[in-house]
This record gives structure tokens, C-alpha cells and sequence, in this order.
């Protein structure tokens, strides 16, 4: 063995990769944006109230508000639902970008756009 990984095991490397893509979307700023199983298992875990993946994407594409936190350096998407049972109204969805392409880091509901 001379130490560096085979054709085949980057092969299998990039395919995990793909894998743990749940979706790629455009952002309504022109960005690809991805949610991978683990943040998504991360937003189940910790965010009940967010059940649905289309609500997610929905929110990126056609935002009512868009906040960059540059100070963050994150992007936060607002999406109003207003047939939702709870209190809280707005999908708050966080976007980290690198490179012109974002990874969303979590989604949430709140009362308010702030």
C-alpha cells in the first residue's frame, strides 16, 4: 500500500456524498442551495413544527423577506404560512454560503421576521 486511496474508494467517497442529498434548489437570488440527511435530521430532531421538505424549498424560492447577517455570515429566508395551527407563522430557514452555494444549516418557525 502506498498510502493514497484508489479511483474506486474516491468513486464511493463522492457517491456517499451525493447520497446524503436530500434536495438541490435555486434560491431566489439565483444560488443553488442544498439540505442534506443530516441538517434535515437536525430540523426534525430539534424543530417539530417543520414536517415538510416542500415547505422548506418553497420558502427558498419564493421568500417574502431575505435577512444577510453578515455578521453571521448566514442568509435567513422568511416564508409566511398562514394555514399553520400553531402560534408561530413564518419558516425561518438559515443558508450559509461558500462559494456561491449555500447549505442549509436549519429551519424553524417564528412569530415574527427579525
Amino acid at each position: 500500500m502506498n498510502g493514497k486511496k484508489s479511483e474506486e474508494e474516491d468513486e464511493k467517497i463522492g457517491e456517499n456524498k451525493r447520497d446524503d442529498i436530500i434536495f438541490e434548489v435555486i434560491d431566489k437570488t439565483g444560488r443553488k442551495i442544498r439540505l442534506t440527511k443530516t441538517q434535515w435530521t437536525h430540523i426534525r430532531e430539534f424543530h417539530e413544527h417543520v414536517e415538510d421538505i416542500e415547505e422548506i424549498i418553497l420558502t427558498l424560492q419564493k421568500a417574502d423577506k431575505i435577512i444577510v447577517d453578515e455578521r453571521e455570515d448566514v442568509n435567513y429566508f422568511f416564508k409566511h404560512f398562514k394555514h399553520k395551527n400553531h402560534i408561530s407563522k413564518f419558516l425561518k430557514v438559515i443558508v450559509k454560503y461558500l462559494n456561491e452555494e449555500g447549505i442549509v444549516l436549519s429551519a424553524h418557525f417564528v412569530r415574527n421576521i427579525r
